[in-house]
């Protein structure tokens, strides 16, 4: 089965460039959106109900910001917009969907470059998250974690560690939660399968950068343990285009 994320980084935009051709082409069993920055309401068209999936839409309160889109060939046993939690689950960011053999969490993760209150809110994200899914995984649920997780775990995973140290996206403070994040038995899938190469999911449309490849690796498939004998890989589309951002694969029984 082939699970794909992808940061839109506003879905009308894309939809523009060919997505529902691509959509179709890769025909994925689940495909999860973040950042499409639009209602439901605002659209018409195949994308609000494309033949073979079910789907499932969370977009936030404030226009034109956040939200997320989870497509899926099955029909999840039970599904669940947010975290129950109303000062995160305004801004749209969370689409859980429960399989007979596994849960699934499409997330868009808070960016903290703004201010120092959105550093916070975004660790503060991070810190309910994580409690949350512990909670699931206590009472035998096997996870599956994807999104736009806005932080670059390792120097590996951007391209200029040195140089963005003290800015919100490879902070030390983030880096330490994504390491207790994994300590908790959650593995990044990506680094699993390919511990070396410097290969990133977002580059910013200035300088030219994703043709000279200088970017961050801020996308991830997260597994529990109990499922990672069942994933075959974990790959970026860096060839895929319309985004700043790069979709990625995970394959698994």
């Amino acid at each position: 089965m082939e699970i794909v994320t992808f940061n839109v980084n506003g879905l009308r935009a894309i939809l523009k460039k060919d997505f529902m051709g691509w959509f179709k082409e890769r025909n994925s069993d689940i495909l999860c959106l973040q950042e499409i920055k639009v209602n439901r309401e605002q659209l018409e068209g195949e994308i609000l109900n494309p033949e073979g999936y079910y789907t499932y839409w969370n977009s936030g309160e404030r226009k034109g910001y956040s939200g997320v889109i989870t497509f899926s060939k099955e029909k999840p046993l039970e599904t669940q917009f947010g975290m129950g939690i109303e000062r995160f689950d305004k801004e749209g960011r969370l689409i859980r969907t429960k399989y007979k053999d596994f849960t699934l969490f499409n997330v868009y993760f808070p960016n903290g470059k703004s201010s120092d209150e959105r550093l916070k809110f975004k660790l503060d994200y991070y810190d309910a998250f994580l409690e949350h899914c512990e909670s699931l995984h206590e009472k035998g649920e096997e996870i599956i974690i994807t999104g736009d997780l806005n932080t670059a775990h390792k120097e590996i995973d951007l391209a200029n560690p040195e140089a963005n140290e003290k800015f919100s996206g490879f902070l030390p403070i983030e880096r330490e939660w994504v390491s207790k994040f994994i300590s908790k038995g959650y593995i990044d899938t990506f680094r699993h399968f390919h511990p070396e190469p410097e290969e990133y999911t977002w580059w910013t449309y200035r300088f030219n950068a994703r043709k000279r490849n200088i970017g961050w690796r801020l996308d991830y498939f997260f597994v529990t343990e109990g499922l990672m004998e069942r994933v075959k890989d974990s790959i970026i589309l860096k060839e895929v285009y319309g985004s700043d951002h790069a979709p990625i694969l995970l394959e698994i029984e």
